[in-house]
């Protein structure tokens, strides 16, 4: 009778631990630089996972269960980066929403490819992210070997007949967004008269403007982040040197009018067509708005990331990573992006890049 009662309690135990298992969080990973100078893109990311998780539990969760948000810093150093990767795939994460910096999103992939989690970047636009063949990695971004292109064609239309500088700030970002300007500008004709790099970090750019203004430079094309942007824009302005700059999607925070003040204004930047001015999306916008959040940049690219990975996941049905990546691949998903899907490789396909200017504090698609 004991055994009997001791095998009927252990039963049990079985039965209650595998409800609790079935009732179990499924949890969203998201990686980002939540400190440090590219802090403001960080706080893109966990605001978009946020609404979006939110939002999803409100409509019941995904496959019966709930979702729960593991958000980790990793500062866009390389080396962190791992550990978060590491930290994450420990907490049993179904998918990783990050990281932002293209030097974090690719030492860190290589630990969730080893172990089977899908990361989907919002914000990674180096090409090596995806050109190397593994099946977990996907981003709902463009690749700067479209964004550059597409920048070095606007200064060859713009801006004929002018000075041309290069400047990149040695990041995996920044020196391949900065390469493939220059290249793309080569292929139409144009020869750039200064092409140099920059230290992240550096606050002092007098002498490399003092060079500029001596070369009489009409465009800076730069390939960096905010911050340095933004003093080498203020800086030139208050040594005289009226040349507009130039630079990518990392431009697009308030983090660099907050640098800039008017000095700002006329700031070039390529970035995808931004999704607060679609009409479906108003009802979103205006929820971030309440809570006196301004959903700008990479915002909604993280709550369109968790979206496509959610639908993937219902289509599926199983967060099980490779039933998972493949109908990443198999489908296409209605996003606060629009309609987006990923090709082989796990590029999106999307809309390309568009041109915005800062104006007044705000920025603008440029005409």
């Amino acid at each position: 009778m004991s055994s009997l009662k001791t095998a009927l309690l252990a039963a049990v135990a079985v039965t209650a631990m595998g409800a609790g298992a079935a009732r179990a969080n499924i949890i969203v990973g998201v990686a980002g630089p939540m400190t440090g100078s590219n802090a403001a893109f960080g706080e893109q990311y966990r605001r978009g996972a946020e609404k979006a998780i939110e939002d999803i539990n409100a409509k019941g969760g995904l496959l019966g269960q709930k979702l729960s948000l593991a958000v980790e810093d990793d500062a866009c150093d390389p080396k962190q980066a791992v550990n978060v990767a590491n930290d994450l795939v420990s907490k049993n994460v179904a998918v990783v929403i990050g990281h932002f910096c293209s030097s974090s999103s690719i030492p860190a992939s290589s630990v969730y490819a080893e172990s089977n989690v899908i990361e989907i970047s919002p914000g990674s636009t180096n090409p090596v992210y995806t050109d190397r063949g593994m099946p977990d990695l996907f981003r709902v971004c463009g690749r700067d070997d479209s964004q550059g292109p597409t920048a070095a064609k606007y200064v060859a239309e713009h801006f004929k007949g002018k000075r041309v500088a290069v400047l990149n700030d040695k990041s995996a970002y920044g020196k391949g967004l900065a390469d493939e300007f220059a290249k793309e500008l080569h292929s139409l004709g144009v020869k750039e008269v200064f092409n140099d790099s920059i230290t992240v970090g550096d606050k002092d750019f007098s002498p490399l403007i003092a060079k500029l203004k001596n070369i009489k430079v009409d465009v800076i094309y730069f390939g960096g982040y905010e911050t340095e942007g933004g003093l080498i824009v203020r800086q030139a302005a208050e040594q005289g040197l009226k040349a507009t700059l130039i630079g990518g999607d990392a431009l697009v925070t308030q983090d660099f009018w907050s640098i800039t003040g008017p000095t700002g204004n006329g700031t070039l930047m390529t970035f995808g067509p931004d999704p607060r001015l679609n009409p479906a999306n108003a009802d979103l916008v205006k929820a971030f708005r309440a809570q006196h959040y301004e959903p700008e940049a990479y915002t909604l690219y993280t709550y369109g990331a968790i979206q496509a990975w959610a639908q993937a996941v219902k289509k599926a049905g199983s967060i099980d990573s490779t039933k998972v990546e493949k109908s990443l691949r198999a489908n296409k998903f209605d996003t606060v992006l629009g309609k987006i899907g990923f090709d082989a490789k796990g590029d999106v396909t999307a809309p390309g890049y568009v041109f915005y200017m800062w104006k007044d504090g705000k920025y603008v698609y440029a005409k």
